[in-house]
Parts: structure tokens; C-alpha cells; sequence
């Protein structure tokens, strides 16, 4: 299935890892022209390095602290200079945070609302003078399952990631008449180096597959997901072969999500 990403530009944030990095790869074997970014330098020439190993494509990395409201206008600014446009961006930076109400300071909050939910602002504002530029664009915001439906002892983290739900939501009313696209993905128990650090110190003469297929996780399907699959819905949404689907968000669970 051609998605309709060849020679489009994609901007990926917090891409030299994980979900983000898988994305980045997945959208260059796609055909699209790729920007990271994230803070640690080093780890993101590793991963540029890596995806034109494996696509071929030149992969342009930024590094900036989305956090940060000059860097993420300096990443969005340098990707379209790098690559004369933007089409895509991917606000997928962010960390896990989850504490008991009580145990959450202000500073916790602050880090992380401008992480998760300032950094896919800033980021989007910067790029939309270059979609309308481009005569649209699409917009992909990273959340959590457990956003819609927080529990116990998940702060600040369910409460930043509900924020870009309804930020994902308003915008796509705000930006469709100029066919600027945006949609949400909701993450569950995904493989991740904070999953597997936590398989190794817990189950250190457990497999991953026995690790990942541990009934008390509570997952119909059964298992943790792979990066890859979450990569590849964020990728269909980001692409034309969802060009009619905007103002939603789809969650990535294996089916643990109480809500829709």
C-alpha cells in the first residue's frame, strides 16, 4: 500500500529512540525526507546513522529540548530551511512520569506540561506557516491510553497527555480549512528502554517473551507491543492514506484501554 509520504518532509520529535526513532525509520522507508530531534546529540547521529543504513535517506537531525520554546522553533525553522518545506510533524517527546497526587511538586508539573504539552505547541506553531506554505500538513500528538482514562498514582503524565488530547482536538477544528490534518495516538504497554530496564532488574532470568506474555499485565491481546507497532499507526495517520481522518485519536493498547 503506497501511503502517500514519498519526498515529503517529516519532522520527528524526541526520534533518536524508541517510538519516535522507529517512526522516523519507518516514514524514510516510506520515502519521505526525515528530521530528528531530541537532546542528546550523540544518541541522535547514532540514530541518524542507523535509519540511512537501513533506508538510504540523508536524515537530518536537530538537537533541541522541546521543553524549551526556542528550540522547538529552531528545530521546525531548520528542518524546513534543510529540506525547503514540512509537511509532517511528529510531537512525540516526552517522558514517563507517574506519582501519587501528593508527591507531584510544582516544578514536576512545570517540566512536565512544557515538555509534553507546551512542546507539541510550540512545535505546531512554528510549523504551520510552512504547511499552509505546502497547502496543508499533518500533525501527530503522542499521548497515553490512560489519558482518558487516568488512575491511580499516574501524575503528572495522565494530566499533560489529556491536555494534548484536547489540544489535538481544538486544533483539527481550528486548522482544517487549511488542510492541515491533526490526530492523536494513544500509547499503552509498548517495548521501550524503560520497559526493557525494568524487565532486566525484575525478571533478570526471564525472556522477553515470557516478560512481555505475563498474564497479570491485564492486556487482552495478550502481550506488550513492539515499537514498530506503534510506529506504523503513526505513520498511517501522518500520511494521505488517511487524508479524511482528522480530530481523533487512536489507541495503540493491545486492547487495554477502557475507553474508545
Amino acid at each position: 500500500m503506497d501511503l502517500g509520504v514519498q519526498g515529503k518532509v517529516a519532522l520527528v520529535t524526541g526520534g533518536s529512540k524508541g517510538i519516535g526513532f522507529h517512526t522516523a525509520l519507518l516514514l524514510a522507508r516510506e520515502g519521505a525526507q526525515v528530521a530528528i530531534c531530541a537532546r542528546n546529540e550523540d544518541q541522535l547521529r547514532e540514530a541518524a546513522v542507523s535509519i540511512k543504513e537501513q533506508t538510504g535517506a540523508d536524515v537530518f537531525y536537530i538537537s533541541a529540548d522541546i521543553a524549551v520554546q526556542q528550540d522547538c522553533e529552531r528545530a521546525v525553522v531548520q528542518t524546513a530551511e534543510h529540506f525547503g518545506r514540512l509537511d509532517i510533524l511528529i510531537n512525540n517527546a516526552g517522558t514517563a512520569a507517574a506519582k501519587p497526587f501528593d508527591q507531584v511538586d510544582a516544578d514536576k508539573w512545570s517540566e512536565d506540561l512544557d515538555l509534553k504539552l507546551f512542546g507539541a505547541i510550540h512545535c505546531s506553531r512554528a510549523a504551520i506557516p510552512y504547511f499552509r506554505q505546502a497547502g496543508g500538513g499533518s500533525i501527530v500528538n503522542l499521548a497515553t491510553s490512560g489519558a482518558k482514562t487516568p488512575s491511580a498514582s499516574s501524575l503528572p503524565s495522565s494530566v499533560s497527555r489529556a491536555a494534548g488530547l484536547a489540544l489535538t482536538n481544538a486544533m483539527s477544528k481550528d486548522l482544517a480549512a487549511d488542510g492541515i490534518r491533526v490526530n492523536a495516538v494513544c500509547i499503552g504497554s509498548i517495548r521501550s528502554d524503560q520497559v526493557e530496564k525494568v524487565w532486566k532488574r525484575s525478571a533478570p532470568n526471564t525472556s522477553w517473551e515470557e516478560f512481555s506474555r505475563d498474564s497479570r499485565r491485564g492486556i487482552p491481546l495478550g502481550r506488550i507491543g513492539e515499537t514498530e507497532e506503534a510506529a506504523r499507526v503513526i505513520v498511517f495517520l501522518a500520511s494521505d492514506a488517511a487524508s479524511y481522518v482528522t480530530g481523533t485519536s487512536v489507541n495503540v493498547d493491545g486492547g487495554s484501554g477502557a475507553a474508545l
